[in-house]
């Protein structure tokens, strides 16, 4: 059975770089099924479309890449968002990652990197270019609160689990650390999913950064 391939929309002002890599990732096997061109085409056209991963420019004429990457995904909440950008700048980065991105590659990155990254931020992974991982990491520890007294209370395993989905591992991945099943995993991932309120895996590594339960304890 073949599998569906990965349906990608491109966020960029710059006409020639948006087809140039919409080109790339079709040529690679994606279903590129929308570009867009700034903050509030791309938030109708993944409402529209409901692209699997958005690539995400930070500079466009009408906002931010952070404001943009907030708009799609309350247009369409399960979208994963990638952001390819010249900038590496600090507070580019964070502002893109507390909008909700997942990832941040910078335009210098090689083909090959970019079609990885695409394919890891599918899967729901977190995809940084070197450096700019330990940024975002130590950006949150240094903002982590404790948890409120109210916050549900999570297993060890629960915990465990979270600690390694904050790191970008597959379920599979985790299955093999933990040495459990991918069934199993899932389980932990939903009761956490539903004790903490919370819609999908990236707000789940985000709530496992902020809480610091992604570092070894």
């Amino acid at each position: 059975m073949t599998e569906t391939p990965l349906r990608v929309m491109v966020v960029d002002d710059h006409p020639m770089w948006r087809e140039g890599v919409a080109r790339d990732l079709t040529e690679e096997g994606f279903d590129v099924v929308a570009t867009a061109d700034g903050c509030a085409s791309a938030a109708a056209r993944a409402a529209a479309v409901r692209p699997d991963v958005v690539l995400m420019d930070m500079q466009m004429p009408d906002g931010s890449g952070a404001v943009a990457t907030a708009k799609v995904l309350e247009a369409h909440p399960t979208a994963r968002v990638l952001v390819l950008s010249a900038s590496d700048e600090r507070d580019d980065v964070l502002e893109a990652i507390k909008a909700g991105a997942l990832g941040y590659l910078v335009k210098s990155a090689q083909r090959s990197e970019l079609v990885a990254a695409v394919r890891a931020t599918g899967d729901g992974q977190a995809v940084f270019t070197p450096g700019l991982a330990g940024l975002v990491l130590g950006e949150y520890r240094r903002i982590a609160r404790s948890p409120a007294p109210d916050t549900p209370t999570l297993t060890q395993r629960e915990i465990e689990v979270l600690r390694h989905v904050a790191k970008g591992l597959s379920s599979r991945q985790i299955a093999t650390r933990l040495e459990i099943s991918p069934r199993t995993v899932e389980n932990h991932v939903g009761a956490a999913l539903r004790k903490l309120q919370l819609g999908n895996r990236v707000e789940l590594a985000r709530y496992a950064i902020e809480h610091g339960l992604d570092e070894e304890q």
